[in-house]
């Protein structure tokens, strides 16, 4: 529903790892109210007008199915947030601004499960920890001056969106902007001293976690080393700094990889007091 033609986030990213994972579930798309909590009226009609291929800018394309495979994506992501579970949603969403697409994102998944899971379950303090190898500026954008979500980004820098850098930090956002090449032991020192104290001292109800796999040391995107066991251990430590946590896809682009590092992100998150997380919704 979302065809991009030679893109690297190609329909086969979900077909490979629904093939591989036997424990998913579909959920229902998000309303449009849904994502307004997070995006303007006029950019939502924007993309229900589409009617033919269009780029909506340099990276990102949609079609006259895109709006609704994005509500999908919006839904599952809520439906993971609600139940636990790791939403494999296409197109991804981490880029994308109040009021415009960008970097193959379309509408911003996790604000949008964040917003309904205030707005909807009545809970209070959310933290959102963006762990894809490019920085959340959609994402630090929604919940800038938001006091009660707390936004974390771990991705290279310099690098593509060129923003999240070391001076760019607010009261309930905070950037860890690391060098290319970075692996495990860089990820797991940045949690161990910074996004692990951050996360603890807003006392979150809920961790949401923007889950890339494009930090990989063979994802083709990107120039960072992180393994297979770096990725376990990070959805190890993120799901143990709220009661409750869930998981949405955003980057990986190496399909031949993609499925083992989602298997091993899983067994991260089941290691903790918030029990094992589902499959995908």
């Amino acid at each position: 529903m979302h065809p991009t033609g030679r893109h690297p986030d190609t329909p086969r990213r979900l077909e490979v790892l629904l093939d591989s994972i036997e424990d998913w579930s579909q959920a229902e798309p998000a309303s449009s109210a849904d994502i307004e909590r997070c995006h303007t009226p006029e950019f939502v009609a924007r993309i229900r007008s589409v009617d033919e291929p269009t780029w909506l800018d340099g990276d990102t394309i949609a079609s006259a199915t895109t709006f609704e495979a994005a509500l999908l994506a919006a839904g599952v992501a809520i439906s993971a947030a609600e139940h636990g579970g790791l939403a494999l949603a296409r197109p991804p969403g981490h880029h994308a601004l109040p009021n415009a697409a960008m970097g193959f994102c379309i509408f911003d998944n996790v604000a949008v499960a964040a917003r309904y899971m205030q707005a909807e379950r009545g809970v209070g303090r959310i933290a959102i920890i963006d762990w894809d190898v490019h920085h959340g500026n959609g994402t630090q954008a929604i919940f800038w001056d938001d006091p009660t979500v707390l936004f974390v980004s771990l991705h290279e820098w310099p690098f593509y969106p060129g923003t999240g850098g070391p001076n760019e930090q607010a009261e309930t956002t905070l950037n860890v902007p690391l060098s290319a090449g970075s692996g495990d032991e860089e990820y797991a020192r940045a949690f161990e001293h910074v996004v692990e104290p951050a996360v603890q001292a807003f006392e979150p109800e809920l961790v949401l976690v923007s889950a890339g796999f494009d930090a990989h040391r063979d994802d083709p995107l990107a120039s960072m080393t992180v393994t297979e066991d770096g990725f376990r251990e990070l959805a190890r430590r993120s799901a143990a700094l709220a009661p409750r946590c869930a998981a949405v896809l955003e980057g990986g682009y190496n399909l031949s990889t993609l499925p083992r590092l989602v298997a091993a992100a899983l067994e991260g998150f089941s290691q903790t007091k918030t029990g094992p997380l589902r499959g995908p919704a």
